[in-house]
């Protein structure tokens, strides 16, 4: 029984709890610290996305399915679009899905992003994303065609830059590189009767992962050259190169993130990575106010214990805008009873940002009280959280009264933060304009 390159991965048997890094903040600028060195020439990707999903039993092909209202597609191409050093990326989608594809790019602003139709096999889709790199050439686009061009899936959407630095400086060196991972299984072939014929042994072998990298002329050769036979029945652009242009791939261990979603459990992992990554952060706007001030340090500590950063800013003007690029999450404090007016500023600063098209953007607002201040309408902030929801942004409301006993401050305090970590890490639609009492 011959094992293709994605029957023989790791993904199917672990998982990894999480990416070093997630892409954050605007298009073309890294989540995470700078690769080691700079790429001075032209770079490309072609993401393969004709799949029609069979094997996680879905009616919507898996790179088309919602992470946090968002296509799948759309985190693999924000990969791309935020490292500087890529000039584009080309999908390669079924031709009835041309206009879905078109409309994710529309929505989500993707700016780097050329979509092409598909062939009805793996490597006929590669191939015409390949080609369709050579007619940017041809129609004068400024990318132009690439020296290196990066092949990877659509449903990997983990891969980080300084990863893909290594990819290209070593496919630029080479010819081609190729993302590998230890087997974790033990491989074995079978007879045609279904009995053991024979195994391998595993520490000798490697699972084939994405990203490849080659240059342009290597794998467009190779395409030009190869077989009917491997256009309908092979999967491996590395070994094309091989046989067909004598470039032996250097080939990089990956780290645990590569994997793909391939099975419908893995929509459920992808997502919980990224809920846990975009709620690792959170920006409190205090409005200048004492009191929010003193409660910010006071939850400083048990943000700490729930792996939770935390900056405390006074307002989102001048230099503090740089906040509304930074994360998803953001607190904002009152003490004016029903007066939602700063809020509705922070909701309108963060839609002109374009960021609230991304993930849906937590805004907590707290109403500050003492014991004998009068609580929020409730009707107010449910009418403003419906309009939020539109601009994919779910707005919650605590009520906390401040104690003078403090002990009782103390427990309120904890409990306030309970309560956020809450909001922000399930980010439920259901709860959005809920006033909650601490």
């Amino acid at each position: 029984m011959e094992m293709s390159r994605s029957d023989m991965s790791s993904d199917e048997a672990a998982r990894p709890t999480h990416p070093g890094t997630f892409p954050t903040g605007q298009p073309g600028n890294s989540g995470h610290a700078p690769a080691k060195g700079n790429v001075d020439f032209p770079v490309c990707v072609v993401l393969p996305a004709g799949g029609s999903g069979e094997r996680t039993g879905l009616q919507t092909p898996k790179q088309f399915c919602l992470l946090l209202s968002r296509p799948l597609i759309s985190y693999t191409i924000q990969t791309f679009e935020r490292v500087s050093w890529i000039q584009s990326v080309v999908v390669v989608v079924a031709k009835e899905n041309m206009d879905l594809m078109a409309d994710i790019i529309q929505r989500f602003h993707h700016t780097k992003v050329r979509v092409v139709p598909g062939g009805s096999t793996r490597h006929k889709s590669i191939r015409n994303g390949v080609l369709a790199l050579a007619e940017q050439e041809k129609e004068g686009s400024t990318a132009g065609r690439p020296k290196v061009v990066i092949i990877h899936d659509a449903v990997r959407p983990f891969v980080e830059e300084d990863f893909l630095y290594k990819i290209t400086m070593a496919a630029r060196e080479h010819g081609a590189a190729g993302a590998i991972r230890p087997l974790v299984s033990t491989v074995i072939a079978t007879t045609s009767e279904g009995y053991l014929d024979h195994a391998l042994e595993r520490a000798k072998y490697r699972a084939s992962e994405m990203p490849q990298g080659f240059t342009y002329d290597v794998i467009h050769q190779a395409y030009q050259r190869c077989t009917g036979a491997d256009f309908d029945f092979g999967t491996e652009c590395l070994h094309l190169v091989l046989q067909y242009c004598g470039t032996n791939a250097k080939l990089i261990e990956g780290p645990p993130t590569l994997w793909k979603v391939t099975y419908k459990r893995d929509l459920a992992a992808a997502e919980s990575i990224v809920k846990d990554t975009v709620s690792q952060w959170v920006c409190m706007i205090t409005g200048g106010c004492e009191r929010a001030r003193i409660l910010a340090d006071a939850l400083r500590k048990d943000f700490s214990a729930l792996e939770m950063e935390l900056d405390v800013i006074p307002d989102l003007t001048g230099d503090n805008v740089r906040y509304l690029f930074k994360g998803w999450n953001f607190i904002h404090f009152s003490i004016h009873g029903s007066d939602l007016a700063e809020v509705k500023a922070t909701l309108e600063a963060l839609e002109a940002t374009h960021q609230t098209l991304l993930y849906p953007v937590v805004v907590i607002w707290v109403n500050f009280s003492t014991l004998d201040g009068g609580t929020s309408e409730p009707a107010a902030i449910m009418e403003l959280a419906s309009a939020a929801k539109l601009l994919n942004i779910l707005l919650y409301g605590i009520h906390l009264q401040q104690s003078k006993d403090v002990k009782c401050w103390e427990r309120s305090v904890s409990k306030v933060a309970e309560i956020m970590s809450t909001l922000i890490q399930e980010r439920s639609p259901a709860l959005a304009g809920q006033l909650l009492q601490a």
